[in-house]
């Protein structure tokens, strides 16, 4: 894709995926379905992943899978709110940017 995908894009993408499982998604099931839409590496997205945690968006936890931990992530009251945002905010701006180029 020719167009920059700036963090609060990245953000938005990651937040839309984990609202999709109630229970919440591991970090790889994140990563391939962020892939689907945008390039981008395991290195880029844990980052992002990190700071939405932080930003008190996601809420982690771990659960034993084939011998091992593996780290959910799940979306809390302010990452539904957050990504509602994000939602009306993407929706003006496709809707302002088709207008001038179609």
């Amino acid at each position: 894709m020719v167009f920059n995908s700036g963090a609060a894009l990245l953000d938005a993408i990651v937040l839309s995926v984990v609202s999709r499982e109630p229970e919440g998604t591991y970090g790889y099931r994140i990563t391939q379905e962020v892939r689907e839409v945008l390039e981008v590496s395991e290195s880029t997205l844990y980052p992002v992943l990190r700071r939405l945690q932080k930003d008190e968006c996601l809420s982690v936890y771990d659960r034993e899978y084939g011998g091992r931990n593996r780290r959910y992530y799940q979306i809390t009251e302010r990452g539904w709110a957050q990504l509602s945002l994000y939602r009306r905010e993407w929706k003006q701006y496709t809707e302002r940017i088709s207008g001038i180029l179609y």
